[in-house]
């Protein structure tokens, strides 16, 4: 596979790690919901991750709920000392799949010990508190209620850094009054940029962005201009797409998850994918692309 060292490094909080980690979001059932239906493939996805050179994986107990952890925990426990699991709290499951609230400092809590539970930790590294204020996106309103309450957990030694997802800059800003905060995690990709004045002012601070659905909610026209970039690159749709994102700030760190072997070294070998500048100019544009 790819030598990921090629992305460069970042460090969340003291943790040093390479721009290239990966999401396990993918590996549990349909709709992130039940086991995989291929358990036995879902560990050895992870365990290639690792052999890769993968040192940052992104995770969640409401993956499953709690199957990508188990997953993570049967694959690769006891864990390498330079891995670095970072998972993110705030919802729950409900039994017909749906995605509720989970804000009380009860259900913080035991979200927290859920976590440690399930990965077989003392102690989480990073943990990033996902704003529900907006479902589908960051929408304003405090956080600070909740914070408080990962801020109490991490004095008590439970939690090593805390993180935010799905937040404004206003957000950040109410959160980083009320502890460190080591990561921030939104959706951003080459057609939804509305981050980027954000992500310049987190490298500014040292704060790594890890962005989410690289390819999502890409209008037909915008999905044509990436295929060309990247049929002209002899190279995938997410290659590019991931390789963008890697040369578009020193301060991304990548989380693309796949439960395919094949995919996760398609994704993986976008670290030596090097973007002609006229190809950075015709995705740059993508987002200014209307709907088709």
């Amino acid at each position: 596979m790819s030598d990921l060292k090629q992305a460069g490094t970042f460090n969340i909080g003291d943790h040093q790690v390479t721009r290239m980690g990966y999401g396990a979001m993918q590996l549990a059932g349909p709709g992130v919901y039940g086991p995989p239906k291929d358990k036995s493939a879902a560990i050895a996805v992870l365990r290639a991750a690792i052999e890769a050179g993968v040192d940052h994986i992104d995770t969640s107990d409401f993956y499953g709920p709690h199957i990508t952890n188990q997953l993570i925990r049967e694959a690769l426990h006891p864990y390498p000392d330079d891995l670095t699991i970072v998972t993110k709290i705030s919802a729950k499951r409900g039994e017909d799949g749906s995605w509720l609230p989970a804000l009380s400092p009860e259900e913080l809590t035991r979200a927290v010990h859920d976590n440690l539970r399930n990965l077989e930790l003392d102690v989480l590294d990073v943990v990033n508190f996902r704003s529900m204020h907006g479902l589908h996106g960051p929408a304003e309103g405090s956080i600070e209620e909740q914070l408080s309450v990962l801020a109490e957990l991490q004095q008590k030694g439970l939690i090593r850094h805390i993180g935010l997802s799905n937040v404004t800059a206003n957000q950040i800003a109410e959160g980083r009054k009320i502890c460190d905060i080591v990561c921030v995690q939104n959706q951003y990709n080459l057609a939804h940029r509305e981050d980027d004045a954000l992500i310049d002012q987190l490298a500014e601070d040292g704060i790594p962005y890890v962005p989410f659905f690289p390819l999502g909610g890409f209008s037909p026209l915008q999905s044509d201009t990436l295929s060309g970039v990247a049929k002209r690159l002899n190279a995938t749709p997410m290659q590019v797409a991931l390789a963008w994102l890697l040369q578009r700030s020193p301060n991304i760190l990548l989380i693309s998850g796949t439960s395919s072997l094949d995919h996760l070294k398609q994704n993986l070998a976008s670290v030596e994918l090097s973007l002609p500048a006229d190809a950075i100019a015709e995705l740059d544009g993508i987002a200014g692309q209307s709907q088709a």
